[in-house]
């Protein structure tokens, strides 16, 4: 008898106790207050149901047989309706910001730093009716020492690179720009503008990859939100940060230090390719051992119909119906497929 029952007369739905083995939900649902988990079940069972009315959705699910891949890929389309609206949202600056300080606060934690980020977007500045600067990190909590960011998560900024840069022309923000603006307007030692990868012009696309250092203006960094991939910014923090602690009026070779600054971005962020190559091998095995699971067992239920067929001489309707639909295999697979998920 199945877990979920309906009322036609009283319109609602009743579903006898049950459990559920599914890691995401269990630690999305023991971090929250015992208080608030019937309320959140509910909103999950709303969303849910909400997606699967989707088209797109449905057609998928009617089409997948695989339950890991079904769950997976469905909380991945989920996601990327949620960030699609979010990209077409007037609130995703705010929110842009509001997720790079909760990210900042866990990568100071991480790396036992004393470094306060604080909002300050919708607060002016040093400069007259100036917001620029929507992020000011003090350094271990010294009022002197500041790190500012400007958040831009759209396509209307280009780089701006003050040697092609056309005076006679309308005045238009800039990376270049926006990153002196942000560090006078919040004075600031240090500054880093933060662009989007689902939203950035292709010129900074190209020029930056993902960080660039600037002598005298800044760092510009490109992130990934929408995989929740902020580690372009931590390499950037601590370069920066490094800057603003050693900041001292005395003259240095400008060129000299854009040299070893972005040699040292370049080598971390070939220590990040090689840790996403290490990434890419290991699902890539995790797919040959999964097919490598499925041929053996395809061979050894084969095997044990063909042993029926020589000491019969013949297979009944029934048993060609379940060599054909090999429901016994895709369940003995279920189980391995989840130990394979889990190395």
């Amino acid at each position: 008898m199945g877990i979920l029952s309906l009322s036609q007369k009283k319109g609602r739905i009743k579903i006898d106790s049950f459990e559920v083995d599914n890691a995401i939900i269990f630690e999305y649902f023991n971090k929250l207050p015992s208080s608030e988990r019937d309320n959140c079940l509910l909103k999950a069972i709303n969303i849910g149901v909400l997606a699967l009315m989707e088209d797109r959705l449905s057609s998928f699910l009617a089409k997948t047989s695989n339950e890991l891949g079904t769950e997976l890929e469905s909380l991945k389309m989920i996601f990327e309706m949620k960030q699609e609206i979010f990209f077409k949202s007037s609130v995703k600056g705010a929110q842009a910001e509001e997720e790079i300080v909760d990210y900042l606060n866990h990568f100071f934690s991480e790396n036992n730093l004393k470094d306060d980020p604080m909002l300050t977007g919708t607060m002016k500045g040093k400069l007259p009716r100036n917001k620029t600067g929507d992020i000011v990190c003090l350094v271990n909590g010294e009022e002197g020492i500041k790190i500012v960011l400007e958040c831009k998560f759209d396509k209307s900024i280009r780089l701006g690179d003050i040697k092609v840069k056309d005076v006679f022309t309308n005045k238009t923000d800039t990376a270049w720009s926006q990153l002196i603006e942000a560090q006078a307007n919040r004075e600031g030692k240090a500054s880093i503008i933060v662009f989007d990868i689902s939203g950035v012009d292709n010129s900074i696309l190209c020029a930056v990859q993902n960080v660039r250092y600037i002598p005298e203006v800044g760092f510009a960094v490109i992130v990934d939100s929408q995989k929740g991939d902020y580690s372009n910014l931590g390499i950037a923090y601590m370069l920066a940060r490094d800057i603003a602690i050693n900041a001292h009026p005395v003259t240095l070779d400008k060129d000299l230090l854009g040299i070893l600054v972005n040699r040292i971005i370049k080598d971390i962020n070939d220590i990040f390719l090689i840790k996403k190559l290490v990434n890419s091998n290991i699902e890539n095995n995790k797919k040959i051992l999964g097919q490598l699971e499925k041929s053996l067992l395809l061979m050894e239920f084969t095997q044990k119909f063909l042993s029926k067929f020589l000491k019969d001489g013949s297979l009944t309707k029934n048993d060609l119906l379940d060599f054909y639909f090999a429901d016994d295999v895709k369940n003995q697979y279920k189980s391995i497929e989840k130990d394979i998920q889990g190395i």
